[in-house]
């Protein structure tokens, strides 16, 4: 989402790796507007806060941006938005959107939702992009229909769907596509899934639990300036929020996914456990061996912003000040990221 060094065809070069140098990331739709008129690119949101009903477009941003709360004198954003809601430009008479969705970047369709009432991201649609540095996947959500299936290979640009308001919580008047750039997490999700929920998977391995989105809001900004900027490197001016330490059999194919998140030689001899580092919204940053010896993964440090760690950790973490743990849900997380289930 950018304009000025999007250029007229909203390309913006990646050029830090030799297949990045080969390719483009585009905006996914002809809105242009993230750079000079944020509030005519973001979708707005429906809030009702102590009384007061509006409707920001700050809640279409990426980030901690959702149900705000007081919390002493602060107002604290508790839900966490994993991607970008974008306004479309075009409706017809009816009010319907016009809008095409495009492919951000070179890549190959791995999913494609058989239905719109399946999820809350209703009739979406997953690329997965090679860029030498383990596999990327970009997520368009809402859509009214898809022009593409599982195995398509697709340029930057190609058109993927149409705009639309499918899936829970969103009306014409809302209309907007979800777009995301995520990491892998699992080849093995269905058996966790299997083991959390009664409800079935309709999506495989490309369930959005299993995706785990970068800070594509900044990646673009980031790229309006300097145009060599890779994902990788978004993903590492990104504040860490905690750590966690995993006993070492923990499978970490997040580790053979994405090599570059390893901090440091693996010890010859083998360590007592792995301490991944999060950040606020869960995204690893970096993953190291440990001396520490625990039975199961366990919070080591956490970032203290003087509100509740469960209101800034997307519930993953309880507790306050200089100390937390794992929250059910953040334990079950913690286990499908690094494979200790």
């Amino acid at each position: 989402m950018r304009r000025i060094a999007l250029i007229a065809a909203s390309g913006l070069v990646l050029a830090s790796c030799p297949v990045l140098a080969q390719s483009t990331l585009l905006l996914p739709t002809d809105n242009r507007a993230l750079f000079d008129h944020p509030a005519e690119f973001f979708q707005f949101v429906d809030r009702d806060f102590e009384g007061a009903k509006t409707t920001p477009w700050e809640g279409g941003q990426f980030g901690f941006v959702r149900d705000p709360r007081r919390i002493g004198s602060r107002i604290a954003y508790a839900r966490f938005h994993e991607g970008l809601d974008i306004k479309p430009l075009q409706r017809d008479a009816k009010g319907n959107p016009q809008d095409e969705v495009r492919a951000i970047a070179d890549g190959v369709v791995v999913y494609a939702a058989a239905a719109a009432n399946l999820s809350n991201y209703g009739r979406y649609i997953v690329v997965k992009h090679d860029w030498g540095e383990g596999p990327f996947c970009s997520l368009y959500a809402h859509l009214r229909e898809s022009r593409v299936a599982a195995g398509q290979k697709v340029k930057a640009g190609t058109t993927l769907g149409m705009l639309g308001y499918t899936g829970s919580g969103i009306d014409q008047r809302r209309a907007h596509v979800h777009v995301e750039l995520n990491l892998f997490l699992s080849s093995r999700f269905d058996a966790w899934h299997a083991a959390n929920f009664s409800t079935p998977n309709h999506h495989g391995v490309y369930n959005g639990l299993n995706l785990i989105g970068l800070d594509l809001q900044a990646l673009y900004l980031a790229r309006n300036k300097n145009t060599a900027i890779t994902a990788v490197e978004a993903l590492r001016a990104t504040e860490s929020g905690y750590r966690v330490a995993v006993p070492s059999n923990a499978a970490m194919e997040i580790v053979k996914n994405y090599p570059w998140l390893l901090d440091g030689p693996r010890p010859a001899g083998g360590a007592a456990s792995w301490e991944v580092t999060f950040s606020r919204w869960g995204l690893p940053l970096a993953v190291k061996t440990s001396n520490m010896v625990v039975s199961q993964p366990t919070v080591t440090w956490v970032k203290d912003a003087g509100i509740p760690h469960y209101t800034q950790t997307r519930g993953c973490v309880t507790g306050s000040g200089s100390s937390g743990k794992l929250t059910a849900e953040g334990l079950n997380f913690v286990k499908l990221l690094c494979g200790w289930f």
